[in-house]
């Protein structure tokens, strides 16, 4: 058995995240594993270490393990990772290995997140392969193709039950469900890869997530590979992503399997390697995936009448330093200021959240009330500042907040999934400007 590449480790916050590199390139190709990984146990199955040898043969091949999974950090189940900061663990394992550019390959639940990551920071995408993967994994009314909530609430039962015996392999590799060595391995490999609570509640938090509103802010090349007749994931997944992703390359192959290296993986592979190798330089994004925040001093006027110009300018001072301070420790961006508003994006919407909750309890001690408002969606470059109709649903729902209170949209709240934040119905509301209705939610909890 050939020795597999040797394991690193990149710093990620205060989390260690196991990586490792092999080949050459160029290209730079991440490879975000789906659910749950075990870096070293992979090369131990001969099927998916030849499929990672011919991924190297024609890239520089950048593995890594998501905290709480395989070879890195361990993390309680309540904190496994969210969206968000497995974006921070993808930069992080790139900058560790002095990738500034590179192209990310999602397979089934890693696909949300590079489809994330190649909206949010489409200069360091070169491209974007997504394998038998999705942009929401349950069922909706507008969605039929997502797994009903029976079905997924018998699924995570299921694994608490018999996770660690090989649970799943007749779904996810049908072509081996009676291939006893496939089956020790799967077992083996769930047992090392994530304990039973890790991967029921990395399940739960995919079957939470819905990373729909990022695809239209997508420009990075990308190629959609999906096999017609998956058991795992109906090719009617594949297929949304195609319609969605402005110039898209979708290839239905045949075959059952949904694990990469297995069920024809050379026809995969022959269209990755013609996709990467044959792929011109991007060309510079104008539009980028961004949370805004809006926020605003509630009964402004008539606190400036009572204060006077000296006096109001000085609590307005106090509330703009206190506004940076939290925007710096959260990792935002200042847009604009007007009067008593304060505007600012950010790359994460769990990390916005907090910050206005920070902002909005931090100013009680000058004796003011703000409100505050977000929402995520694709905002237009302006020089150093963005715009666009995300921008304008974010003031409108920073206006439609109560005194002390954080309002966000319900595409925050459904990015943020698994990140402790907590919501609370604030109804639907119209939006001057914006069509269609928008059901909105107040933040009831950031810890």
């Amino acid at each position: 058995m050939p020795v597999p590449p040797r394991t690193q480790y990149a710093k990620s916050g205060r989390a260690h995240i196991a990586y490792q590199v092999v080949g050459e390139g160029p290209p730079d190709l991440v490879l975000v594993h789906g659910w749950i990984s075990h870096l070293e146990l992979l090369w131990e199955q001969p099927a998916a270490a030849r499929c990672l040898r011919r991924l190297a043969s024609f890239s520089r091949l950048i593995l890594f393990d998501k905290r709480g999974t395989g070879l890195s950090d361990p993390v309680p189940v309540d904190q496994l990772p969210t969206l968000e900061q497995r974006m921070d663990d993808v930069r992080a394992v790139m900058d560790a290995v002095g990738s500034e550019q590179a192209a990310l390959m999602g397979t089934s639940e890693g696909g949300p997140m590079n489809l994330l990551f190649a909206a949010t920071y489409p200069k360091r995408t070169a491209a974007l392969i997504l394998v038998a993967s999705y942009a929401r994994l349950s069922a909706a009314s507008d969605y039929p193709w997502g797994t009903p909530t029976e079905v997924s609430d018998k699924l995570l039962d299921r694994m608490d039950k018999e996770w660690g015996t090989g649970v799943t392999l007749g779904a996810v590799a049908p072509s081996h469900r009676d291939d006893p060595q496939m089956r020790e391995w799967w077992a083996r490999y769930q047992r090392q890869a994530a304990s039973p609570g890790a991967a029921v509640a990395l399940l739960r938090m995919a079957y939470d997530s819905d990373v729909r509103s990022a695809l239209s802010a997508i420009r990075t090349p990308t190629l959609i590979l999906h096999r017609s007749k998956d058991r795992m994931m109906p090719v009617g997944h594949g297929r949304y992503l195609a319609q969605h992703i402005q110039g898209a390359k979708f290839v239905e192959l045949p075959g059952q399997d949904h694990l990469f290296f297995v069920g024809g993986a050379d026809a995969m592979l022959d269209e990755i390697q013609e996709f990467l190798t044959g792929t011109r330089e991007p060309g510079e994004p104008e539009r980028i995936l961004a949370t805004v925040l809006f926020v605003d001093i509630v009964s402004s006027t008539e606190r400036a009448a009572q204060l006077g110009d000296q006096r109001w300018h000085e609590l307005l001072e106090g509330y703009y330093e206190l506004a940076r301070r939290e925007l710096t420790r959260f990792r935002g961006r200042e847009i604009d200021t007007a009067g008593d508003g304060f505007f600012a994006a950010f790359d994460g919407p769990a990390r916005a959240v907090r910050c206005a909750e920070a902002i909005t309890t931090g100013v009680r001690a000058l004796g003011i009330e703000v409100r505050a408002g977000l929402h995520t969606g694709e905002c237009e470059v302006i020089g150093e500042k963005v715009g666009g109709i995300a921008v304008h649903i974010g003031a409108r729902v920073a206006a439609l907040a109560r005194p002390g209170e954080v309002l966000v949209s319900s595409t925050v709240k459904d990015l943020v999934a698994g990140s402790g934040l907590v919501f609370e119905e604030h109804g639907v509301h119209i939006l001057k400007g914006v069509p269609g209705e928008w059901r909105l939610y107040a933040v009831t909890q950031a810890a």
